[in-house]
């Protein structure tokens, strides 16, 4: 049996939260070398050149609509990858700094209806408070401490929410009235070029502001060989591939519900953490990961019911 363009895009979602995960990782190292919006501009325009190489063909057909499109997800993009990268270079528990970022995902819902009055299933309102509770869980344990790397993730999480609701709709073809009352058909923008402008545009964001805000010369001196692994790694699986992947998937699906998978990604990332940098989870923090597990069964809840009735149907062969 053939999965639909719905449960294609759920899966591929799950697969985009562990390849984000990894990349966490080798962000931390990287910018604990270098200056981070240095880093961010050389990611990210480093991961838009090697897709544009690739999209280039169906880059020239783009028309200046399509074109301005992706820009726009892209400079969305850009601010809040640079709130992110600040918000680790400041953190002092990458599994928390996930969950803290994660917020973003269970704001998309509230984004797409409010901004954009997207339908919503009912169980994804149904999830959003579920989800919430094991966000705080995990990350504020402790009581919320006003640190500057917390209010950086949160600006970002907020951020992202309405990036990743403006990317959905530029990878989907969509019908909508002008201002003058006319209806305009906007075609949607192909994933590989949508990915390669976006990601370009948040390295040319980055780069400007690394140039205003950064020194560049200690780290062009002391440039070494794991810098340029911890660079080329995360450009390479946590940027160009995972970004590409991403947004393929969410052109399977016109909905941003299915966009709640991603709160798997802090859950990666904290077990990720344990290993790679001695992080250690409390029960709470575990209790918090059971909530989050349990709001992805309730927003998928028709899928999942749906999927299990079928199997109980199907008939028994001899």
């Amino acid at each position: 049996m053939s999965l639909s363009n719905t449960h294609k895009s759920d899966l591929l979602l799950v697969v985009v939260t562990l390849m984000a995960a990894i990349s966490w990782m080798f962000s931390k190292e990287a910018v604990l070398l270098m200056p981070p919006l240095m880093f961010m501009a050389m990611r990210f325009l480093l991961a838009g050149s090697v897709l544009a190489l690739v999209a280039w063909p169906s880059m020239r057909r783009l028309s200046v609509d399509q074109v301005r499109r992706s820009a726009s997800v892209g400079l969305v993009f850009g601010v809040a990858m640079s709130c992110w990268v600040m918000g680790l270079f400041h953190a002092t528990h990458v599994g928390e700094s996930a969950f803290l970022t994660s917020l973003g995902v269970v704001i998309v819902p509230v984004i797409a209806r409010v901004i954009f009055r997207e339908e919503q299933p009912l169980s994804t309102w149904f999830a959003i408070p579920v989800a919430v509770s094991g966000l705080a869980l995990l990350s504020l344990r402790n009581g919320f401490r006003p640190e500057i790397g917390q209010l950086f993730f949160v600006g970002a999480a907020f951020i992202f929410a309405l990036y990743f609701t403006l990317n959905t709709r530029a990878a989907n073809q969509r019908t909508v009235v002008s201002r003058s009352g006319q209806t305009v058909e906007k075609h949607r923008v192909p994933a590989l070029p949508l990915t390669s402008i976006t990601l370009l545009t948040v390295g040319i964001v980055t780069m400007v502001e690394s140039a205003v805000l950064e020194p560049w010369t200690p780290t062009l001196e002391n440039f070494s060989g794991m810098l340029a692994l911890w660079i080329t790694a995360s450009a390479i699986i946590g940027t160009a591939g995972r970004f590409l992947l991403q947004t393929y998937a969410q052109s399977l699906s016109v909905h941003s519900h299915g966009v709640v998978i991603l709160v798997l990604e802090p859950v990666w990332v904290a077990l990720f953490a344990a290993g790679w940098f001695s992080e250690s989870m409390s029960a709470i923090q575990l209790a918090g990961c059971g909530l989050i597990f349990l709001a992805l069964l309730i927003n998928r809840w028709g899928v999942i019911s749906k999927a299990v009735k079928g199997w109980i149907r199907k008939p028994k062969t001899a």
